[in-house]
């Protein structure tokens, strides 16, 4: 299903600045995610995919948000900002706050985030996981050294699970700070695109911080903005046809587990809802096809990663009212992480990753 947004309207976010990029880049192991101009791109102009499977040894872009969600939730609770060199300094800076347990929910990616920076800082992690989670990311999150929790229902419950457990909650969907840093945090990405520009944009939405960082990045401007969901998960097209943030009917059900959600954040939504242009579905069998097209190409991307290719591709093989697209454009996809459950990715790709 092709969408166009009925509540696009101007929209004028407020980039986070520097202090971001600024952070990540002292962080161990920070390098670009790298900027891959596809070979075939299909008969448009050209089509560049932002891969990131790789961010700090993680197969996700995901750090980036929750080590800047992390450290500003840390520094609330702390009341200053220590001065900090090195990771090694900054732990030692947050002493005072321990014992202490960072918690979160996630269908893999954000929640191992948040359990290597706890770990980076000193603290015990507690993540909730819906009773869907492969054993392959409940085991990685635990690889961590945080404690994983399966709570019996979909993600919706687990974000419900972390936010009555008394701990700190860093999540990247409902209420209070963590959110809208997990937001600023993804604007690292786009920094590093330098003055690359792009005539359309097409990007996976779970419950939408990163779609409220794309728009963040992208707006105002004329770049078509093109949300991917999973056809088994339109949590963002329900709630655009509702006119409010919605919890999808049923339980969300999707091999892309990290836009297998019900109900889109409401901190993003304000920014997503005015701000992307258009909503394409793909179905499971899709987002396999873009995994195998984007290993043609040497890129290792997991189901989720791959999303965004298959919305591309369904734009171009539709002939219903879609994103108007050109032997011209120049469009961005991106593939927002690696091969997450390595058993699966071999499955469907037909070698390991």
């Amino acid at each position: 299903m092709i969408l166009r947004n009925p509540l696009a309207g101007p929209v004028e976010p407020t980039p986070p600045g520097d202090a971001p990029y600024a952070f990540h880049r002292r962080l161990p192991g920070y390098a670009p995610g790298p900027v891959v101009d596809l070979a075939d791109p299909f008969g448009l102009g050209s089509v560049a995919v932002k891969d990131e499977s790789d961010r700090f040894g993680l197969p996700s872009f995901k750090m980036l948000g929750a080590s800047w969600a992390t450290y500003r939730t840390l520094l609330t609770l702390l009341g200053h900002e220590p001065e900090w060199s090195t990771v090694d300094e900054l732990a030692d800076g947050l002493v005072p706050l321990r014992p202490l347990t960072l918690t979160t929910a996630t269908d893999g990616n954000h929640g191992r985030a948040v359990a290597r920076m706890a770990a980076l800082l000193g603290f015990a992690a507690r993540i909730y996981v819906p009773d869907d989670m492969v054993p392959a990311r409940i085991a990685a999150i635990e690889d961590e050294g945080a404690e994983v929790v399966v709570v019996d229902g979909t993600y919706d419950e687990a974000v419900a699970a972390a936010v009555a457990s008394g701990d700190v909650v860093v999540a990247d969907t409902g209420e209070g700070e963590a959110p809208a840093r997990v937001i600023e945090g993804y604007s690292t990405m786009f920094r590093e695109l330098g003055d690359r520009r792009f005539d359309a944009v097409f990007f996976p939405v779970g419950v939408g911080a990163l779609a409220a960082a794309v728009v963040t990045a992208f707006r105002p401007g004329e770049t078509v903005l093109v949300a991917v969901q999973a056809s088994g998960a339109p949590c963002l097209v329900h709630s655009l046809e509702m006119g409010t943030v919605a919890t999808l009917p049923g339980e969300p059900r999707t091999i892309m587990a990290g836009i297998s959600c019900g109900t889109p954040s409401p901190v993003a939504w304000p920014l997503v809802s005015r701000g992307v242009d258009w909503v394409v579905t793909v179905a499971d069998d899709q987002a396999r096809g873009a995994m195998r097209a984007l290993a043609r190409e040497g890129i290792v991307s997991g189901e989720t990663g791959a999303a965004a290719l298959a919305g591309l591709l369904e734009v171009l093989a539709t002939e219903a009212e879609s994103p108007e697209l050109s032997p011209d454009s120049a469009v961005l996809v991106l593939s927002t992480e690696g091969a997450t459950d390595p058993v699966a990715y071999e499955e469907i790709v037909g070698r390991a990753p």
